[in-house]
C-alpha cells in the first residue's frame, strides 16, 4: 500500500474550458463575486482575496464549444468552500437574484451545499463545512454523512 498524501495538501486552483470567456467571467465574477486578477483574449484568472488565482477560465480548446453530453466522463463539479453559513447564504442570494436555477441543495451533516451549473454546463457546488466536532459519527467514531433537505429560507435569513 502506498503512503497517504500529506494532510496539508490542498487543491490550489481549477482551470475550466469555457465556450465564451466574457459569459464565464460574468458568472464567476459578476454573480459569485470572484475577482479577476489577470485577463487575456483567451483566458482569465480569478480569485478570492487577491490570491494569484483559484479559478482559471480559458477558451484555448473550447471557444464556441458545447458542454460534454450526459453520460460521459469529465468534471462532475467544482466546489467552492465558504467561510461560514452567512457567506453561503449570501452566495445563495446572489445566485437567486441572477435568476440562475438551483439543481439541488442538501445538508450532509458535515456540510451544507447548494448545487447549480455555470453557463457552460460545468457543475458548481457552493458549500460550507460544519466544525469537525459537530460532524455526525457512529458509536465507533466513523463518519455518518447523510443527504437531508437544506432549509434555503433559513440560510437566506443568515445572509449579511
Amino acid at each position: 500500500m502506498s503512503q497517504p498524501i500529506h494532510p496539508q495538501t490542498r487543491i490550489g486552483h481549477v482551470h475550466l474550458k469555457v465556450a465564451d470567456l466574457d459569459r464565464a467571467i460574468g458568472f464567476y465574477a459578476g454573480v459569485l463575486g470572484f475577482e479577476v486578477q489577470q485577463r487575456s483574449d483567451s483566458a482569465a484568472f480569478l480569485s478570492a482575496g487577491g490570491y494569484h488565482h483559484h479559478l482559471g477560465l480559458n477558451t484555448w480548446e473550447s471557444a464556441g464549444g458545447t458542454p460534454p453530453p450526459k453520460g460521459h466522463t469529465g468534471l462532475f463539479h467544482t466546489a467552492f468552500l465558504y467561510a461560514d453559513r452567512a457567506q453561503l447564504g449570501d452566495a445563495l442570494r446572489r445566485v437567486l437574484v441572477a435568476g440562475i436555477p438551483l439543481e439541488g441543495a442538501a445538508d450532509h451533516g458535515v456540510s451544507e451545499a447548494i448545487y447549480l451549473s455555470d453557463p457552460d454546463g460545468n457543475g458548481v457546488e457552493l458549500y460550507r463545512d460544519r466544525d469537525e466536532a459537530d460532524w455526525p459519527r457512529d458509536a465507533q467514531g466513523n463518519l455518518t454523512m447523510y443527504n437531508a433537505r437544506l432549509d434555503l429560507e433559513a440560510l437566506l435569513a443568515e445572509a449579511p
